[in-house]
């Protein structure tokens, strides 16, 4: 099989330098007083005790959640925003994005804590810095405990020199004018191409409100997931069928039913893979539901991370599984085992899925037909940028 030619997005934007004060205070607007502290993830969460984890030189991610933010908040950074704090915690990588955290975490001088009695109720701001997205938990966290966060996992150089360089204030504003001119549509259809084959998945959005992930996190309790820059739904239904290509190269084909995938074949790769997924789907059902239809927002550059390149414009992506952190009903314990209770994003992006083209991605709302996205380039979506 030929992988498709399809124009890879060039971004011209120049980004000024990583400030983490301009960050936190256009997030958060954070008030004098408040305490902040950073989680990360760690096999061994003991490995926190003295910053012994930073010894290990593929712990990449940890490694910048304690040059970029950690000792940068204690260089000056609190003091110039008038926070306290600035403590750093481990706990043990869930091994699953969007799963739910253990409750045990490690601080620097070895102590071992508890999230919910001594970090969720003691801290106003909470930045998680780890391997596996915590959004979906941390923000049921945050509404129980109080506290405002971010989540920025798989952090890498390029997200820090771009997708967290960019000034929020205007991300929320060109995000809210996609919103408008996107909300309340009744669906949405997809067409994917792979080897001369399209297949079509339809959502059905109900007339919902569109929502927007937009970086800023100012009022109640609520998590920002960082990078932002997306427009979402959480789908009512969904039909059809669309490709998705798996972490060892595997393409398989989602054949899609009453919102959920019902069943998998092999388009390219191993069989192995596939019978697998299927043998998930089989014992924990839930696991295939649509829980999110999301459009990156951004002109940003390709970081390899999902977490940024998600939020470029041109691209989508649909997700499975967990919903209840997006406004969906699908909780961890509606799943048959616990570790299956996921939020996976499944990318389409010229650098993510260059095998798979998107035709065209139409809008349908009052009456009217919009084409939001044709072969990774925004139409309808640019327009509404434009306006």
């Amino acid at each position: 099989m030929q992988t498709l030619t399809i124009p890879q997005p060039v971004t011209k934007r120049v980004f000024p330098p990583f400030d983490l004060v301009r960050l936190l205070r256009t997030v958060f607007a954070p008030r004098a007083g408040e305490k902040i502290c950073i989680l990360i993830d760690l096999d061994n969460p003991g490995d926190v005790t003295h910053f012994g984890f930073l010894k290990n030189r593929h712990l990449s991610i940890q490694r910048h959640a304690y040059e970029s933010f950690y000792q940068t908040l204690h260089n000056g950074a609190m003091a110039e925003l008038g926070l306290r704090g600035g403590e750093l915690f481990a706990y043990k990588i869930t091994g699953g994005s969007n799963l739910d955290l253990p409750d045990e975490a490690v601080a620097t001088d070895g102590k071992v804590l508890s999230l919910s009695k001594d970090i969720y109720p003691a801290y106003d701001l909470i930045l998680c810095i780890s391997t596996y997205s915590a959004t979906a938990p941390l923000t049921a966290f945050a509404k129980k405990y109080g506290f405002r966060g971010a989540t920025l996992h798989g952090l890498n150089e390029i997200i820090l020199r771009s997708g967290l360089a960019v000034d929020y204030e205007e991300v929320s504003r060109q995000a809210e004018k996609l919103r408008l001119g996107m909300t309340r549509a009744d669906f949405a259809e997809i067409d994917f191409e792979i080897d001369n084959q399209v297949h079509t998945l339809r959502l059905e959005l109900g007339r919902q409100e569109a929502q927007k992930s937009h970086g800023l996190c100012r009022g109640g309790p609520d998590v920002a997931n960082l990078p932002a820059g997306e427009i979402y739904y959480v789908p009512k239904g969904a039909e059809g069928a669309f490709p998705m290509k798996y972490e060892d190269g595997t393409i398989g084909l989602m054949e899609v039913s009453k919102g959920r995938i019902q069943n998998v074949s092999l388009i390219k790769g191993s069989q192995a893979t596939i019978e697998t997924h299927r043998s998930r789907l089989a014992s924990d059902p839930v696991t295939g539901e649509l829980g999110e239809l999301g459009f990156g927002t951004q002109e940003l550059p390709v970081s390899g991370r999902d977490i940024q390149d998600e939020k470029i414009l041109g691209t989508l992506h649909v997700a499975t599984g967990r919903s209840d952190h997006l406004g969906g009903n699908l909780t961890p314990d509606k799943f048959a085992n616990r570790l299956n209770a996921t939020h996976d994003d499944i990318l389409f992006s010229p650098s993510k899925t260059p095998e798979i083209d998107v035709p065209e991605v139409r809008l349908f709302r009052n009456g009217a037909t919009e084409v939001l996205i044709e072969h990774y380039e925004p139409r309808y979506m640019r327009k509404l940028l434009d306006a």
